[in-house]
């Protein structure tokens, strides 16, 4: 698909604001931007959250790996990526009191509006929370240009109230991000015989003893399965927390089935729920 022109007007903003662009929660929400609207700064990404059940716009491997992060967090209720600051006379006004050049449009002049590439709905124990969190690759941190729109970005959200953190590459830990690429496809189920599969594997496995490979290929085989049907099974356990690991170790190992039942109280919980 081609991209669309990624000049700036008030008309265009404008436009966007009608279209609801940066506005709505959870599956209603709307990023600012989309794939189509701006080039890329490496590959792209379009996965289906887990917590919003929409497609989500990342415009860059750092911005998947850091929502794959989010979304295994349990306490994490929202993700909204792509969140505009719409007070654009506010991020001018930081922007002169700090003494830096607001992002305007080089042909038309017109003053940008700022983007967080992740404003998240946090659960803490006092309530409800937001966090704005902002990607970038460490040695970008070298551009000066760079650091100034980052200072806009962080004094608006301090002056809201508004945690803000800026994520690099060295805070995402290679191990869960690979973890998670494998797993997060497989968090929907595609029917309920799905559901139901999964259950009784889930079940088959800790009550092996044999080697997590071994027990999946023997589950395809006495089901009458077509070969790699276990696996699939088994990636949406892990990815729907029913199995418990570590998700920063190695999962997909030769060791024994029943090492990953961390929390057996829960899985005789679906044991007795089942039957």
């Amino acid at each position: 698909m081609a991209k669309r022109s990624t000049g700036w007007t008030e008309q265009k903003i404008a436009k966007y604001e009608k279209e609801g662009r940066g506005q709505g929660e959870f599956g209603n929400y709307k990023p600012w931007l989309t794939i189509q609207d701006v080039p890329s700064e490496g590959r792209s990404h379009r996965p289906i959250g887990w917590k919003t059940n929409r497609i989500h716009h990342l415009l860059s491997d750092m911005e998947r790996n850091l929502f794959y992060c989010l979304e295994w967090a349990n306490d994490v209720l929202d993700i909204r990526e792509q969140f505009p600051i719409m007070n654009r006379e506010e991020t001018v006004q930081i922007s002169e009191e700090l003494g830096i050049s607001h992002p305007k449009d080089k042909e038309t002049g017109t003053p940008i509006v700022l983007t967080t590439d992740l404003f998240i709905t946090v659960k803490r124990e006092n309530g409800i929370r937001y966090v704005a969190k902002s990607v970038k690759p460490s040695d970008k941190l070298e551009d000066k240009r760079t650091v100034e729109k980052l200072d806009i970005e962080r004094e608006y959200w301090t002056r809201k109230g508004v945690s803000w953190a800026l994520i690099t590459e060295k805070d995402l830990m290679p191990n869960f991000v690979r973890n998670m690429a494998t797993l997060h496809p497989y968090y929907y189920p595609k029917t309920h015989e799905h559901v139901v599969l999964g259950d009784e594997l889930c079940f088959w496995l800790s009550e092996s003893k044999e080697t997590l490979v071994t027990q999946l290929s023997r589950f395809d085989e006495e089901h009458g399965l077509d070969a790699g049907s276990a696996l699939s099974l088994f990636k949406y356990l892990l990815a729907r927390k029913i199995i418990r690991f570590d998700i920063k170790g190695t999962v997909f190992s030769t060791r024994m089935a029943t090492d990953l039942f961390t929390y057996p109280t829960e899985l005789e919980s679906r044991r007795r729920k089942v039957q």
